[in-house]
């Protein structure tokens, strides 16, 4: 099975050793993301809502340059430096999966790259 590296202009370029995203077979597999605006190179510490759109937002655009999008993926894996964000975390998600949510698993980490308050992964289905 051959593996594809994924390259987004519209999300940020890796801050490591690492692929934004690889696909395999008839799957996709998302780098941890976390809120950096592409366009700045910045992290969103704007607040914790407008940092975990962002993240969202470059999840999509791994996933759609990938050949997916956020309606296909069937997991997330949430990591948050801070778990009292947990139902602020599920109000933005309403905002990205109106429907048929993915698979989650969310845990509490004592750091993330930049000082970010909580980075995502995500797998989904390529069309």
């Amino acid at each position: 099975m051959n593996k594809t590296v994924v390259v987004s202009k519209n999300a940020p370029m890796a801050l490591g050793t690492y692929s934004q995203g690889i696909c395999v077979g008839k799957f996709i597999f998302t780098s941890g993301q976390i809120g950096v605006d592409p366009k700045t190179g910045e992290l969103c510490q704007t607040d914790f809502l407008t940092e975990s759109r962002q993240v969202l937002n470059n999840v999509k655009a791994i996933l759609e340059a990938g050949g997916s999008s956020m309606d296909l993926i069937v997991k997330l894996t949430v990591f948050l430096t801070d778990l009292t964000n947990f139902s602020d975390l599920n109000i933005i998600f309403l905002d990205f999966f109106k429907k048929n949510p993915p698979a989650r698993s969310t845990v509490e980490v004592s750091a993330l790259p930049l000082g970010a308050k909580l980075e995502i992964e995500a797998i989904g289905v390529v069309k």
